[in-house]
């Protein structure tokens, strides 16, 4: 479970050590905020595209080569930032690198939890691995005083570098059957891919809205009347309860057994009340729909990958691949477009926008179980599976 949680820290540690020391990295290579912008989105629409294809080539793979491959990328990733990067060209290239050991690193600890933890301890697992985003922003917030001002933001990288070989190191320990393919003439019972891709929909608007909190806040809540430290205060305070929701909603899950779907949903329309309520320049609006928007909608993210490992039948790493490419895509695409609907309606209709992109999220996921029930009801699974309701008139055991 830590294991898997280092790895998901490390594959997003890249774009967060850039974006934390942007003053510094600037300052080097020349480069303005628009192209720290536009870096930013390389890197994660990289990983979105590679994601669509690193679930199934972590599935062949297995994990022991997975590990390895990923630990190796990431470390060539940061360590050649470090080295070669001096021009906003090549960093951008070595972004896209990033981007897809990112990837690789997100599946491969998505099929070591779904194949290593007991299925009763999975809903935990997946929340403990999806808290590591906010570790990761707090670890480049925390780079830049220790590290970046001190010695040089490129020693940064080497010690992500560092971390990432240890990763390797560690995949040389995993016995070679770990999480290896299937045996000849085994056909894999895989999920449907309507229902995938209709998840895969609903993740990217849902990670579109929320990542784009995480970027414009601090300057709405300066533009409220909320000083630049309060802000930051306010954003590290709502990240802590994001961390919270997402082991606590695991821990529930696994006492749950079934109907996660409709609770992500719910997370999901929540969240988009608390934009609602931050789009108002009110300064107790704010704060209370920060909390809100940060606590409860975005608290959801481990309980979705759960949700769709449970119903991946025997494709755990292909079938979260599609959602993680979602949230890979919205990260991408949601703060460069939030960014132009502020410049050209202004910050409450960019909120009360994100809003409503919150809702047809939640629509769409519930539309998304209704296909997997559909599925499990004209294809039974070879293995048991706890996650959706059996459709009316299926007989089940208890488990189901």
């Amino acid at each position: 479970m830590l294991a898997a949680a280092a790895m998901t820290t490390l594959g997003a540690l890249p774009v967060f050590l850039l974006s934390a020391q942007a003053v510094l990295v600037r300052e080097e290579l020349h480069f303005s905020e628009p192209q720290l912008g536009l870096a930013v989105s390389v890197f994660f629409a990289a990983a979105a595209l590679a994601s669509m294809f690193a679930g199934a080539l972590v599935e062949r793979l297995g994990r022991r080569r997975g590990t390895i491959i990923a630990g190796g990328l990431a470390a060539a990733d940061t360590l050649l930032v470090a080295l070669v990067a001096d021009s906003y060209g090549i960093l951008l290239a070595l972004l896209v690198l990033g981007g897809l050991a990112n990837a690789m690193l997100q599946m491969t600890a998505n099929i070591a939890l779904a194949r290593s933890v007991n299925p009763g301890r999975q809903g935990l697992a997946f929340g403990v691995k999806q808290s590591a985003v906010p570790v990761a922003i707090l670890l480049g917030g925390v780079a830049v005083p220790t590290v970046g001002v001190v010695v040089g933001w490129r020693w940064t990288f080497v010690a992500a570098a560092v971390a990432a070989l240890v990763v390797m190191v560690a995949g040389l320990r995993i016995p070679r059957s770990a999480g290896a393919r299937a045996a000849p003439g085994v056909t894999r019972d895989r999920p449907p891919r309507g229902a995938l891709l209709v998840s895969f929909l609903a993740m990217t608007l849902a990670s579109a809205a929320v990542n784009s909190l995480g970027a414009f806040l601090p300057a709405w809540a300066f533009r409220v009347g909320i000083d630049p430290g309060t802000a930051g205060l306010l954003l590290a305070a709502a990240s802590a309860l994001s961390v919270l929701t997402r082991v606590t909603t695991g821990i529930l899950a696994d006492r749950r057994r079934g109907r996660n779907f409709p609770v992500v949903s719910t997370y999901i329309a929540l969240g988009s009340v608390g934009m609602v309520l931050i789009s108002f320049a009110d300064v107790r609006t704010l704060v209370i729909g920060a909390l809100v928007a940060f606590a409860i909608g975005w608290g959801w993210p481990g309980l979705f990958l759960f949700a769709v490992v449970r119903i991946g039948r025997d494709s755990p790493a292909a079938a979260t691949g599609a959602v993680q490419a979602g949230a890979f895509a919205g990260g991408a695409a949601g703060p460069l477009l939030f960014g132009l609907l502020v410049a050209a309606a202004g910050y409450p209709v960019a909120w009360r926008t994100s809003a409503v992109v919150l809702v047809g999220a939640a629509l769409l996921l519930m539309v998304a179980r209704r296909m997997f029930v559909s599925d499990l009801s004209r294809r039974p699974p070879r293995r048991p599976l706890d996650t959706l309701d059996p459709p009316p008139g299926t007989a089940v055991s208890p488990e189901h």
